[in-house]
């Protein structure tokens, strides 16, 4: 995901589940990452968690580490790569609990 260059763009971009397991600075770097891939008017949602920390998980019995930005940097991050934040609902009982971002890259002009 980090190295992520398809070269090519695409209408909508998902991270669920899987953006919140880099960490502080791969996720910043990320938001280039996404701009580069979407074309203008695409969607981008991603799940994080619901304020800025670090936590260790298990899954299968394994650790696994978890990470998130505070949601006004998500918000600048955004903004600074294109992006117009569409919907944000921190730990949604809708979802399972997840916290979701919807944005939308900006049209060209």
């Amino acid at each position: 995901m980090r190295n992520l260059a398809l070269g090519r763009r695409f209408d909508g971009i998902m991270a669920w589940d899987s953006f919140f397991h880099l960490n502080f600075d791969d996720q910043r770097r990320m938001f280039a990452v996404f701009r580069a891939h979407a074309v203008p008017g695409a969607g981008l949602l991603f799940t994080s968690g619901p304020r800025h920390g670090e936590a260790i998980g298990e899954l299968h019995g394994e650790p696994l580490y978890h990470a998130s930005l505070a949601p006004d940097e998500y918000r600048s991050l955004l903004a600074a790569n294109e992006f117009d934040l569409v919907e944000f609902v921190p730990e949604d009982p809708n979802c399972g609990g997840h916290t979701v971002w919807l944005a939308r890259r900006k049209q060209d002009g």
